[in-house]
């Protein structure tokens, strides 16, 4: 870490125990994330006066390149944190989930959820089992009734919107779809 830990105290009285469990928990957030500018971390209790019940609340301020990063939760009514070193190991493990997520962010390794591909039955032949999907993009996709999943091939109407997965390589006729799904009022959208 470029800059050393900060560590405040409010409504509270230093404590080194406290110190060295914070120590300790900074020195393992450099572990998921070694380029950690500074770490800023206040440890507060709620009031002086009340000597039972205080719910201990823990900010933790990270600065890595271009960022800062923020775990500052109302920690409410859990009793939990009514034991400080609770309350350090909730922030902490929550600045660790936000330095993961940084990093992989960072690293361009950031999980994209591609929607499914889809479309609208444009031709049906019950008769002899199949129909077609056109796309968005222009492109007709065969499917045999056997791909239809839950058996439903005979509540399709042309117009429908389904869901479809293409199998690998074409048919004769192009490509064919393995799974058809109606979406029913489900909307997907692209982004």
């Amino acid at each position: 870490m470029d800059v050393p830990l900060e560590l405040s105290f409010r409504n509270m009285d230093p404590s080194d125990a406290v110190e060295v469990r914070v120590r300790e928990r900074v020195d393992k957030l450099e572990t998921y994330f070694g380029r950690i500018n500074s770490c800023r971390v206040v440890v507060e209790a709620p009031h002086r006066r009340h000597h039972k019940g205080k719910i201990y609340h823990v900010r933790i301020e990270i600065g890595v390149p271009g960022r800062t990063l923020i775990v500052d939760r109302d920690p409410g009514q859990h009793h939990a944190h009514e034991d400080v070193y609770v309350a350090i190991r909730d922030a902490f493990d929550a600045a660790r989930r936000q330095l993961e997520d940084h990093s992989r962010k960072a690293a361009g390794k950031i999980k994209v959820h591609e929607v499914p591909v889809h479309g609208s039955i444009s031709t049906l032949n019950g008769f002899q089992g199949y129909g077609i999907v056109s796309l968005s993009d222009g492109q007709e996709v065969y499917f045999h009734r056997n791909s239809v999943v839950n058996d439903g091939f005979g509540h399709l109407n042309v117009g429908d919107e389904v869901r479809l997965v293409i199998a690998e390589g074409e048919s004769v006729k192009g490509p064919q779809a393995s799974t058809v799904t109606p979406i029913g009022k489900h909307h997907l959208t692209e982004r």
